[in-house]
């Protein structure tokens, strides 16, 4: 039973439908690379580890097993009270950046300024709860000040061979979105609900409820539901499979509602101590219902390779292909992306990560009243230097250049940010 246990445990973390607090807030915020904010970087400032639960066991498919912290026992804990840890969080970051888009063929350079004060709670062993707003302030003031916000709760527990997971997440932001060409005031509910159960050694199945809520100021909002199931075999303890299926449902404000049909297979292998695959892929069928346009076919696929040829040094690729609805009146997008990042240790105390993405965004209508032959291409190159300081607290310097070359005129810009920051977690 035990065993069993574990199996169970261990297939979930490994799952890609499941989404752990200690990633999902960045994945929340970066969730769609064509909406990733110019001026914002891609570090997070999120203090937020999973719960005690989530992080008994490392899994076997992740080669980058994080190091532990040395703040995160409990005698070095100064905010634990009984079950509750609290731990607060800040991030403070300065950089200069030119070619914002304003508006749709507007850009405009600007100094900006944000801070981002924040607290986890660890409540118990097995619930996450962290709040963390963000303030943002531009010197040029053709643009809008923001108080943005996140909060996420997440929890779970096993019981004999099963394994249940739950979290709620909301995130609101009014920063500048590639898709917009400008500030947009935005905000997203996500909700999940898994359940795993390991029918014996080799076999078990995994099943998720998935609910997304996403509004967007002036223009389109959506609702999202759906459900993806998994059934699993494990070859061995370092390579499984799995095929999947799911259903879902869109409603949107104004033009036609959707319904979608997932098929996908997976695959999860560490194929050595130093490189790990986890690739998946399929097919989705979107109906539009009562509008006249065709069924869009589309492959979707995701796919996570993690390398680490020396101890300090550590490379991975992303790459995934989807379709969501757009914040356009009967349109959806389909967005394929890839993401390489380098991660190498100098000097015993600098970390250097290097990041290239690319991602192409292509809007189709949704019903026969309208065409649209929008295509984006967008680009990121990113760096940063960093290095501990005093026991918590992290200092970095950072440049970003990222470029939108787009079929629709005045959503082509270039922008390039450099700054530094500096942060501190318990």
């Amino acid at each position: 039973m035990k065993q069993k246990k574990q199996i169970a445990r261990t297939l979930c973390k490994n799952n890609s439908i499941w989404a752990w607090p200690s990633a999902l807030f960045t994945l929340l915020v970066l969730s769609r690379a064509d909406e990733v904010p110019p001026a914002i970087m891609s570090q997070s400032p999120s203090g937020a580890a999973a719960p005690t639960w989530q992080r008994a066991e490392p899994s076997e498919f992740e080669i980058f097993n994080p190091a532990g912290n040395p703040a995160a026992s409990a005698m070095d804990q100064p905010f634990r009270f009984g079950l509750v840890t609290a731990r607060p969080h800040l991030l403070y970051r300065f950089l200069y950046a030119d070619g914002l888009q304003l508006s749709p063929g507007n850009q405009q350079n600007s100094f900006i300024n944000e801070i981002s004060p924040g607290i986890s709670f660890d409540i118990g062993t097995h619930w996450l709860l962290d709040y963390t707003p963000t303030l943002r302030f531009y010197s040029n003031h053709r643009f809008s000040d923001e108080l943005d916000h996140s909060v996420i709760l997440s929890g779970g527990t096993t019981y004999e061979d099963w394994t249940f997971g739950v979290s709620q997440s909301y995130v609101s932001s009014s920063a500048p979105l590639v898709e917009t060409g400008g500030q947009s005031q935005q905000e997203t509910y996500s909700t999940k609900i898994n359940a795993s159960y390991a029918f014996n050694s080799k076999i078990s199945l995994d099943m998720g409820l998935y609910q997304n809520l996403q509004s967007t100021e002036n223009l389109q909002n959506s609702r999202d539901w759906s459900t993806l199931e998994w059934l699993n075999y494990q070859f061995w303890p370092r390579l499984n499979v799995g095929l999947g299926a799911g259903f879902g449902y869109v409603s949107v404000d104004s033009g036609p509602n959707q319904t979608y049909e997932q098929y996908s297979g997976r695959i999860n292998w560490r194929a050595t101590d130093k490189i790990s695959f986890q690739i998946n892929g399929g097919l989705e069928d979107r109906q539009f219902l009562d509008s006249g346009a065709a069924s869009l076919l589309s492959p979707t696929f995701g796919a996570s390779i993690q390398y680490q040829p020396l101890k300090q040094t550590r490379i991975s690729l992303n790459a995934s292909r989807s379709v969501a609805p757009s914040v356009f009146q009967d349109q959806v997008t389909e967005n394929t992306s890839i993401n390489c990042n380098v991660n190498q240790r100098l000097l015993g105390k600098l970390n250097l990560d290097l990041n290239a993405g690319y991602n192409m965004a292509k809007y189709l209508a949704s019903t026969t009243a309208i065409s649209t032959n929008r295509t984006d291409n967008y680009y990121t190159l990113s760096a940063r230097l960093s290095r501990p300081l005093w026991k918590r607290g992290t200092v970095a310097i950072l440049y970003q250049y990222s470029n939108n070359a787009s079929t629709t005129p005045g959503f082509t810009y270039a922008s390039s940010q450099v700054g530094f920051e500096f942060g501190y977690k318990f």
